[in-house]
């Protein structure tokens, strides 16, 4: 029997080192004392706040300091970006997102950040907090309780007031500092400037003018391709004599950035003003077809856009980012502020916000409907891009009571992104939220709604499912919605699947096929049906029946370019090999089933084809790595629920196997292994369970082989085991 330790699959890589600290784009500047005091700050506290005037800098230090300690924490270094949230309730959203957990149960995303983080070593750092202080302290002070091997390394313009933080305030840069951050950036703004003694001069003089702030000697150097730097210090002059004061008791720093911001507001052509307040809708990353619907208006053709939006970026108002999903650009939070201040001047922040909403709306039933197609992976990184946009638009639609209806269509429209993306805990809370509201369009009330049960089945929720359901069931009967009827006996059917009742989820499952063909209707969610109702025949032991109708949604999965629903019916096909003895077959099938759930970062597919993959291991005589396996699979339930649903059926493969591996191994060996398996985070459970596949097994086990000497177990009637109780589908 080989070792079940494998490179690369120690407790030690549970998250990557540099978890999620972005890359650097272009080169740190100084800031070398300011560095060495965060890291010994670190050393003495647990809470570290960085705090200072917007665009000072906090955040490219924090990020540096970071990078630079980050072989301190064996979990990783992790960033999470509040600047851009606007609801509160979203906050524990945001951390859970940000250090990519996955979690489908109906638990708070407080207690699933609490407990993940309860016995790691990481270094979470929080940027952007200053509008959401209270709740940003209240879920940092529980998680420095509740995790001994955590610390915080906060930025914002204001302290967190947390029992043991220490506050770091951050000044302007030093001349000299400053001097060289402006000749970088000059530089690569003006390739070919070559900087004499009187330029040196100027430089410096400039920077003690803009009191050493990295904003805006970015924002001036933006400037360069345009004026001299005798220009840009007499324009500065004519700027300050313009702006000075600002708001009364406000820091010097404070309007000295405005300035800086209000005079580079001030050297672009009209045009260019109305863009960057146009822009300002804007939450994160858009892209250029958005910018062009949005923006774009009688005093700003759409075909001008591309042209302005360049200069823009030339001048640094605007930023470029290549993405998973393509070319996107960015405003920093700063200069989105102020372009934000002029659109609500100029009155027109309400019609661009609709405008905003209107455009994401489409983008979203765009995406429902590519979804269905070979553009799925492009369909999953467009609307991660485009999340905090979506949010936005969610906001607005629920913001106005006889707008809520928008709200419900576009909620129950992103279902593919809360159910495919391994996003259902913000689902629920939109879900949840639209629904709250009575609206005359009925239609859009009954697609939230079987959404919604689709959503609380997954998270094990399964007395709002059914609540759901009902409503959607009798609303859609009331209005002749015949579509949305099919919706809700079909996951009434799942609701029955996964409790165990096989006969009325065949029933349930068949009667919504029939209404969908019917209708017309064919999608993701229809193949699914098939599947589904594949695995209640498997659990009525008519595999051949569950064969022919994987078969034929492979096929079609094939023809459409769908890979999401593909991966489900490759896990019944799995079954059926495996059930055959065909171990190498279930093995390659599981391979591709895992390798798509978890590029979709579905969970609830991935724990399944791993667990069934477990088995497969441990049919072909490989105990030790089965019980590994499966040790790395009970994370996983904690965060999608109830472990196997609950289900007699779908356990039985798991009881199966936990019998053959203890008798193989016996119990000690068998907890060392599954102990290990508990360590691995699920990327490390995947690469592991991928580059098996290649490994030599020198000591198979014929299936009816392990199940003779496999201890008698009480199985459920009509589970997944063939032949008067063996495993067989």
């Amino acid at each position: 029997m080989r070792r079940s330790s494998r490179a690369g699959s120690s407790p030690g890589d549970r998250m990557p080192h540099q978890g999620g600290l972005p890359a650097e784009l272009n080169r740190f500047i100084g800031r070398a004392d300011e560095l060495a005091a965060v890291g010994e700050a670190l050393e003495r506290a647990r809470l570290v706040t960085v705090v200072g005037a917007g665009g000072i800098g906090k955040s490219r230090l924090a990020l540096r300091a970071a990078a630079t300690v980050q072989n301190r924490y064996g979990d990783g270094v992790w960033l999470t970006e509040l600047s851009l949230l606007h609801d509160p309730d979203l906050v524990a959203h945001a951390f859970v997102e940000s250090l990519s957990l996955t979690d489908h149960t109906s638990r708070p995303p407080r207690d699933v950040l609490l407990a993940h983080l309860s016995r790691r070593r990481a270094l979470l750092v929080v940027d952007g907090f200053e509008h959401l202080v209270d709740e940003c302290a209240a879920l940092l002070h529980d998680v420095l309780r509740r995790a001994p091997g955590v610390q915080v390394l906060a930025v914002g313009r204001r302290p967190l007031r947390v029992d043991g933080e220490q506050v770091l305030p951050l000044g302007a840069m030093p001349e000299d500092d400053a001097a060289a951050l402006f000749t970088d950036r000059a530089a690569g703004t003006l390739p070919q400037w070559r900087p004499d003694e009187a330029d040196r001069l100027l430089v410096r003089e400039l920077c003690r003018r803009l009191d050493g702030i990295p904003l805006a000697l970015e924002l001036a150097a933006g400037r360069l391709p345009v004026l001299s730097l005798g220009q840009l210090l007499h324009r500065l002059d004519d700027r300050f004599a313009l702006l000075t004061g600002g708001a009364r008791g406000a820091l010097p720093r404070h309007r000295t950035l405005r300035t800086a911001v209000g005079w580079s507001h001030e050297l672009c052509r009209p045009e260019e003003r109305l863009l960057w307040a146009r822009l300002s809708v804007f939450a994160g990353q858009f892209d250029l077809e958005a910018a062009e619907y949005v923006c774009s208006g009688p005093d700003l053709p759409a075909e001008s856009v591309l042209d302005v939006l360049g200069e823009l970026i030339a001048q640094s108002v605007v930023s470029r980012e290549e993405t998973p999903a393509g070319v996107r650009y960015r405003m920093l939070d700063t200069v989105r502020a102020y372009g934000a201040e002029w659109l609500a001047a100029l009155g027109d922040d309400e019609r661009l916000r609709r405008r905003h909403r209107d455009w994401y709306v489409g983008l979203a039933t765009w995406c429902e409907l590519e979804w269905f197609s070979p553009r799925q992976a492009e369909v999953a990184a467009c609307t991660d891009s485009a999340l905090p946009n979506l949010r936005a638009a969610l906001e607005l639609c629920l913001e106005r009571p006889e707008e809520a209806h928008l709200g419900q269509y576009l909620a129950g429209t992103l279902w593919f992104s809360w159910v495919g993306c391994g996003r259902l805990a913000e689902g629920r809370h939109w879900l949840d939220r639209a629904l709250a509201h009575d609206t005359e369009h009925a239609d859009s009330r009954l697609k939230a709604l079987w959404v919604l049960g689709y959503v609380a089945i997954l998270q094990g929720d399964n007395g709002a499912a059914a609540a759901a359901l009902y409503e959607c069931e009798e609303g859609a009967e009331l209005t002749g919605n015949r579509v949305a009827a099919a919706y809700a006996v079909h996951r009434k059917g799942c609701l029955a699947l996964i409790g165990d009742d096989m006969p009325r989820a065949e029933k349930l499952l068949r009667a919504a096929l029939a209404a969908y063909d019917a209708e017309g209707e064919l999608n993701s969610n229809v193949l699914m049906g098939r599947v589904e109702l594949a695995m209640s025949l498997v659990f009525q032991n008519r595999l051949e029946a569950a064969v022919a109708v994987c078969e034929e949604v492979r096929e079609v999965c094939e023809e459409r370019g769908e890979r999401w629903t593909r991966s489900y019916a490759l896990y019944v096909l799995a079954y059926a090999a495996w059930t055959a003895d065909d171990h190498a077959r279930a093995r390659a099938l599981l391979s591709e089933c895992i390798a798509i759930d978890h590029r979709f970062n579905d969970l609830v597919g991935l724990v399944l084809a791993l667990e069934l993959l477990a088995l497969v291991t441990a049919s072909e005589g490989d105990a030790a790595e089965a019980a590994v396996l499966q040790g790395a699979t009970a994370p996983m339930w904690d965060s999608v629920g109830l472990p196997l649903f609950g289900s007699g059926h779908f356990g039985a493969p798991r009881a199966l196997c936990d019998q053959q591996t203890r008798r193989l191994l016996g119990t000690e060996q068998y907890e060392r292994c599954v102990r290990e398996g508990r360590a691995l985070s699920p990327d490390a459970a995947v690469r592991r369970a991928l580059t098996a596949a290649t490994d030599v097994r020198p000591f198979p086990v014929r299936q009816r082989d392990a199940r003779s000497t496999a201890p008698e177990t009480r199985e459920p009637a009509g589970s997944p085991t063939g032949n008067g109780g063996e495993a067989a589908g």
